[in-house]
């Protein structure tokens, strides 16, 4: 009967039965592992990199938190107080605005606390608790962008003591391990740019979904506190017409 299969050479090594981790060594290790070796090999600087983003993040988390609490559908709200002004239910509109936590409504509860007063009155209420309630919205977003460029920064700064190190130990070894030397002190040093570019990228885009949250806040303030002056003025006409 003759055989199928190619016999194997004799001293020739299966492929099935050599271990991977003898090729790659890095075939066994899990993602935290990784993640723990890349961190260590950086140093001192990878610490006070993971230390700013940290910061970063609980002011993104508390900025998130606020501004949810801050934003509020203005046309629904404001097509809501048009019904009451126009009705001529004036403290029914305040009751819905008090009622409320958000921005908008705050800056618009105080113009119809005027309403029995001059329009210029009303629109000052308006820009005073405008003034007030803004800052509120804008506050701690530019110290997000400010943590982005430092751990930026860091990481640059991280890799340049790095790399300083790694020629300075150069002058103790001998010749044939310069080089060998050299690319592994290399390598450890740019991990420290890679995480400060990790850190930044990460805050950056959390910086810029949060600035577009705040600027919408900010717009609709603007936007419907105008529609609340003309509707006062618009219905303070009419009655003196009737």
């Amino acid at each position: 009967m003759e055989e199928n299969a190619v016999q194997q050479a004799p001293g020739a090594v299966d492929p099935n039965a050599i271990d991977p981790t003898l090729i790659d060594p890095m075939a066994d290790a899990t993602f935290l592992e990784l993640a723990a070796d890349f961190f260590q090999a950086g140093g001192a600087f990878m610490w006070i990199i993971a230390i700013a983003w940290v910061i970063g993040i609980v002011i993104a988390l508390e900025r998130f938190l606020s501004l949810k609490k801050l934003d509020v559908d203005g046309s629904s709200f404001m097509n809501e107080l048009q019904r009451y002004v126009l009705a001529n239910d004036i403290q029914g509109a305040i009751r819905v605005c008090a009622g409320s936590v958000a921005a908008l409504p705050k800056v618009l509860h105080s113009g119809l606390k005027r309403t029995t007063q001059s329009m210029d009155q009303v629109q000052n209420a308006l820009d005073a608790t405008a003034l007030e309630v803004i800052p509120k919205v804008e506050r701690r977003l530019p110290y997000i962008a400010m943590i982005a460029n430092i751990a930026t920064l860091l990481g640059l700064l991280g890799t340049i003591f790095g790399l300083i190190g790694s020629f300075k130990s150069l002058a103790s070894v001998e010749a044939s391990e310069k080089a060998e030397l050299l690319s592994k002190g290399i390598s450890e040093a740019m991990n420290t740019t890679a995480a400060g570019l990790i850190a930044a990228i990460s805050l950056m885009v959390i910086h810029s979904i949060l600035s577009s949250k705040s600027e919408r806040i900010v717009s609709s303030i603007d936007e419907f506190s105008v529609k609340l002056l003309d509707l006062i003025g618009t219905k303070k006409e009419k009655d003196q017409v009737a």
